[in-house]
């Protein structure tokens, strides 16, 4: 196993609440290096986080890792089929309408 794949999963292992769940793919082509993370689906939202920032800090920390062995390093987060993510919220009303009132 390479080192930013052993990385990667002790760094979500840590995360999740169920670590033995957690299973990495390293593929290497012309782009660079993808890891693709297999997880629970209960564990998805504590390695994605609010707004993705765990998964946005994950990734910043691989190309770190990568930029020490001189290779493009991305992460791959994989949804199991069949799961729903939530709907959006309509919490903000439409203002396309007001708009056209307030032209000049």
């Amino acid at each position: 196993m390479e080192q930013d794949q052993e990385f990667v999963e002790y760094l979500v292992k840590a995360l999740v609440d169920h670590p033995t769940d957690v299973k990495t793919e390293r593929t290497v082509d012309e782009m660079g290096v993808l890891i693709t993370l297999h997880l629970n689906p209960e564990d998805m939202g504590q390695v994605i986080g609010r707004q993705g920032q765990t998964a946005k800090s994950i990734r910043t920390l691989l190309r770190v890792v990568g930029a020490k062995r001189k290779s493009r390093v991305n992460l791959k987060i994989h949804e199991p089929e069949g799961s729903r993510r939530p709907a959006r919220s309509e919490s903000a009303p439409d203002l396309t309408s007001d708009i056209d009132e307030f032209k000049l």
